[in-house]
């Protein structure tokens, strides 16, 4: 038997200002300025419905909430009403990918299409462009490097020599993530601003004034939060004033906010200003013997802090005030705090020195403050602040965080700041076909609400699978019994599968698992980089992914080399990781209900993330498998169910295996279709 799940979606337009619906129908008609450009573009409804909303905030100088499913091509829904009808419009993007995506592809069309002159802008954060004047510095030394980052550094000089934008994603030999790249660029706490000797050739400041002379400036929601802060801490602001914001991949947020708007102490933090000072001294305070000896003695305390901790808790992350109690946590705190205090002292005539040796003076200052935050924080003074306090521990670092329970007052007083009309979309918004989950975190009052579905024909395209018979999640014969099960389904799609999993643990078991059982390659997450391993499953053709975090959301591999997704649970957040806790306890004790309020809706959108991978044009067609019997057998179940894409669902096996004998076997059934613009792009 199938089952058709499909929900109620609301398409009600409200009172759009006839003139304006009027013009962006011009733009989408058939005979239109975006048929002219794309000889086979088809206007889809959800798209339309999508521009129409756009228009309207824009002309009602308000906010607008859109969830459009996959294939809607919401980037043309929203970049031609901006284009049209705002004279200064800023676009953030969810990462840094995408920005380019808009700025090298999507927007060269949309300008072409509206043969308007428009000034574009791609702007990210200070610590993506080269700082001359820290690459300058910390050549005195290199003495510190490891053989690895002085070739990088190397490298990074070389290239500094012939680079004209100083955008470190050109040097393609030095990744992004490096930490040897915090050498070679600023941050805001070690910016010289004006009295920089290069500020008339800085990189970061000619960005800048090409954002504010653009029409249109392409950001990611880094930057727009590193914005925030800045605003709200009264130091100014990184944008330029629009009258419209648009956030694409809205999904992510609130927990970018959360991140933004606590504070951090963390290793690296502390290495990179003992090497900072260093650096400075040895250019202007030579004779301050007294302050290089301090500093000394305080990087290798960074590296005795990891130490303990390591000792202290098998944990990755958890509470700072659990961990805090521990003797030995607390003394080697507190020697901490007599170093820090002992170099922040000497940094008081230092600071007298060089304008560079005044910006490590502040940095310190800073740094004192926080570590007196989190020293204070097992005295009860947490809840008052409507922080958490907890630690995070990696291989070769740390870092402990302040994050607050709500951005909302926050991000509605920045909002503020702006007097523009605001967009916010994703293909993942809703929660049982409502905007609850989304909206309130944010502070968002009243918006305009849209929940357009995806025109692709998820019935016939698409078959979604519950086996039968699973052991509870939490069983440990969950994991093999979802290897089991998929053994059968990966012969029957000859390999060509995605299987999603909540936690490295249950990948690496089923990895093991799974390496004697099947013909096909299998790839791990960990092996290779992301880019590495989906350019590898796309060329194999047959290969099965396992893999979790980053590509649940964010990965395109079209037609047959994706033929089935095997998620394996519901993706809740642990209720021990501190924040997920200390927001439970909150909600509680206001009386909430933390599970539907909170946990299950985190859980679908992580969910709908998850399946939006499957079908990604038109012309795909895939099996849909999630392994978690609570789908089924949870009163909450339905909920899940009611906030995905209306697929053919099944619990028999014998329909499964007869919706998996219709699937494409050959590229030659294959007709790859872009998802924005729906044109066949062979």
């Amino acid at each position: 038997m199938v089952e058709l799940s499909t929900g109620e979606v609301s398409t009600d337009q409200g009172d759009v200002a006839d003139e304006v619906r009027r013009e962006i129908d011009a733009l989408f008609a058939p005979d239109g300025p975006i048929a002219s450009v794309l000889p086979f573009f088809q206007v889809r409804q959800s798209q339309l419905d999508m521009a129409y909303a756009v228009g309207e905030a824009i002309a009602k100088q308000t906010t607008a909430v859109v969830e459009a499913g996959t294939g809607t091509g919401k980037t043309f829904a929203y970049l031609f009403p901006a284009l049209a009808l705002a004279k200064k419009v800023i676009v953030s993007t969810g990462t840094k990918n995408l920005q380019h995506q808009l700025v090298e592809k999507d927007l060269p069309v949309a300008l072409e299409a509206l043969e308007q002159p428009k000034r574009v802008a791609l702007l990210k954060g200070r610590n993506n462009y080269l700082c001359r004047y820290r690459l300058e510095q910390h050549q005195v030394i290199e003495h510190l490097f490891s053989a690895t980052q002085l070739r990088q550094f190397r490298q990074i000089e070389q290239w500094s020599q012939a680079t004209r934008k100083g955008d470190i994603s050109e040097l393609s030999q030095v990744p992004e993530q490096e930490s040897i790249w915090g050498y070679a660029t600023s941050s805001a706490e070690n910016c010289l601003g004006q009295e920089c000797p290069y500020v008339d050739d800085c990189y970061l400041t000619k960005a800048r004034k090409a954002a504010l002379e653009a029409d249109l400036v392409v950001i990611n929601h880094h930057l727009f939060f590193a914005d925030a802060q800045l605003r709200e801490e009264g130091f100014g602001e990184l944008l330029p004033e629009a009258d419209l914001i648009i956030l694409d991949e809205a999904h992510q947020l609130s927990e970018t906010a959360t991140r933004f708007f606590g504070m951090t102490l963390s290793s690296r933090k502390i290495l990179r200003i003992c090497r900072d000072i260093e650096a400075e001294v040895r250019e202007s305070a030579r004779d301050m013997d007294g302050l290089l000896e301090s500093v000394g003695l305080l990087e290798p305390l960074a590296q005795e802090i990891q130490q303990v901790l390591d000792r202290a808790t098998t944990e990755s992350k958890g509470s700072w005030l659990l961990l805090l109690q521990q003797s030995a946590v607390k003394r080697v705190m507190q020697d901490l705090g007599d170093r820090l205090n002992d170099v922040n002292k000497q940094m008081e005539q230092a600071g007298l020195r060089s304008r560079g040796l005044q910006s490590c003076q502040r940095r310190m200052n800073d740094l004192m403050a926080f570590y007196r935050v989190i020293m204070a924080a097992d005295q009860g003074e947490s809840a008052d602040l409507g922080y958490v306090y907890w630690f995070e521990r990696f291989k070769h670092s740390f870092m402990i965080h302040a994050s607050p329970l709500s951005v909302a007052e926050t991000f509605s007083a920045y909002r503020d700041t702006f007097k523009a009309a605001w967009v916010f979309t994703s293909a993942t918004l809703a929660v049982n076909n409502r905007f609850t989950h989304f909206r309130e975190p944010l502070g968002l009052e009243e918006p305009i609400e849209r929940l357009l579905p995806s025109p692709f024909d998820y019935p016939s395209q698409a078959c979604m699978y519950s086996p039968q018979g699973m052991p509870p999640p939490n069983s440990p014969e969950f994991v093999p019994a979802v290897v089991n099960m998929a053994v059968p389904i990966l012969e029957a799609v000859q390999g060509r599968t995605f299987m999603l999993f909540t936690s490295h643990a249950a990948l690496q078991r089923a990895a093991e698992l799974l390496a004697d059982q099947i013909d096909y390659p299998l790839l791990v997450q960990g092996e290779a980089n992301k880019s590495a391993l989906l350019d590898k499953f796309r060329s194999l053709g047959n290969a099965v992914l396992l893999a979790t975090g980053d590509f649940w959301e964010g990965v395109d591999v079209r037609g047959e080399a994706l033929s089935c997704v095997i998620i394996d649970k519901l993706p809740f957040a642990s209720p021990g990781e501190p924040i997920v806790k200390a927001r439970i306890e909150h909600i509680s004790s206001t009386g909430g209900n933390p599970f539907m309020e909170y946990q299950l809706p985190s859980a679908v959108i992580g969910l709908k993330q998850g399946v939006g991978r499957l079908i990604r044009d038109e012309s795909d067609r895939g099996v849909l498998v999630i392994c978690d019997p609570r789908l089924y057998g949870a009163r909450y179940g339905s909920v899940v169910r009611r906030s995905l894409p209306p697929m053919a669902a099944t619990r028999d096996w014998e329909v499964l295996q007869a919706f998996i004998e219709t699937l494409p076997t050959s590229d030659d059934d294959i007709i790859e279709v872009d998802a924005d613009t729906g044109i066949d792009i062979h």
